[in-house]
């Protein structure tokens, strides 16, 4: 009997084990396909329509139906927005999940702490479309411009990264052993010593993981930037003037653009580009902290 209750066992570890394998696999597959699908179409405007890189990267005029594909204005528009809102959101949601973990008491840890989770799953559209009629305008009064641009989308990305950055920088910090608050205590540290000398280094790589995924929603958003960055092809000079970014032109585009015409490989060239940008910045990041580490 037990003989049998240990057959029955392993067999049922044998198949819970394949498939984890087999459901890791496909994933993993996906992800490659995906890459290779983006690689092999987001190359074809350099090998097949020969257009140098440096004229793509580096050049500033954009025609898909004339035959320029210089895409450095939605470069910079994409960078600068989201370098934009990580500098505003990035620290002020590690700073809020701060103060959920760390001063707040738990009443009021417990009550807002689901609101922002719930943040996470508005669309957002909705949060371009606040900020289309409650923000482009309200700039456009107080700065005497046209309103919508870089510092609009940029507002607006931070706002939208905050819910992820908060959660993640409180789970982060709450993991963190009481052993290391109550050392630190021992030792005479004030509180704000304890939190900023101990608990922020100790859970520095956990909120790593929320700036990252705080980069990675900024610069891969589409609607609510197209909403409010103000969709213009031109070299960003101001946050108050219009400009464009890498998704926001590849949605405007892309139902225009003939397939398997250089304006649709260009397209692909820039989607594989803002592939290769976010998987930088990552790696960037990865490794500043085990860098510091």
């Amino acid at each position: 009997m037990v003989a049998v209750r240990a057959n029955k066992a392993h067999r049922e570890e044998r198949i819970a084990l394949g498939f984890l394998m087999t459901s890791s696999a496909i994933f993993v597959l996906a992800i490659a396909l995906i890459i290779g699908f983006l690689a092999y179409n987001g190359t074809l405007l350099f090998w097949h329509d020969h257009v140098s890189l440096p004229a793509f990267l580096f050049g500033t005029d954009w025609d898909g139906f004339g035959g320029k594909f210089g895409a450095a204005p939605f470069i910079a528009g994409s960078l600068l927005a989201t370098g934009f809102a990580i500098l505003i959101g990035g620290p002020l949601g590690v700073a809020i999940g701060l103060f959920f973990s760390e001063l707040a008491p738990e009443r009021v840890a417990a009550t807002f702490k689901p609101a922002i989770e719930v943040l996470v799953g508005i669309p957002s559209i909705v949060y371009g479309w606040i900020g289309l009629t409650l923000l482009v305008p309200f700039i456009a009064k107080v700065f005497h411009a046209e309103g919508d641009g870089l510092l609009a989308a940029g507002i607006v990305l931070s706002i939208m990264i905050l819910p992820t950055v908060i959660s993640l920088s409180e789970d982060a910090l709450r993991v963190v052993p009481n052993s290391l608050r109550e050392g630190s205590a021992a030792l005479g540290a004030t509180r704000w010593e304890t939190m900023s000398r101990v608990l922020i280094p100790a859970a520095s790589s956990g909120l790593a993981v929320a700036v990252i995924l705080g980069i990675a929603r900024a610069i891969g958003e589409t609607l609510a930037v197209q909403l409010v960055l103000g969709n213009a092809a031109v070299m960003p000079s101001s946050l108050l003037l219009a400009a464009s970014a890498l998704t926001s032109e590849i949605v405007m585009d892309m139902g225009d653009a003939p397939e398997g015409s250089a304006f649709r490989h260009a397209l692909f060239s820039m989607a594989l580009l803002l592939l290769l940008i976010a998987m930088g910045l990552i790696l960037l990041i990865r490794f500043a902290l085990r860098k510091r580490t």
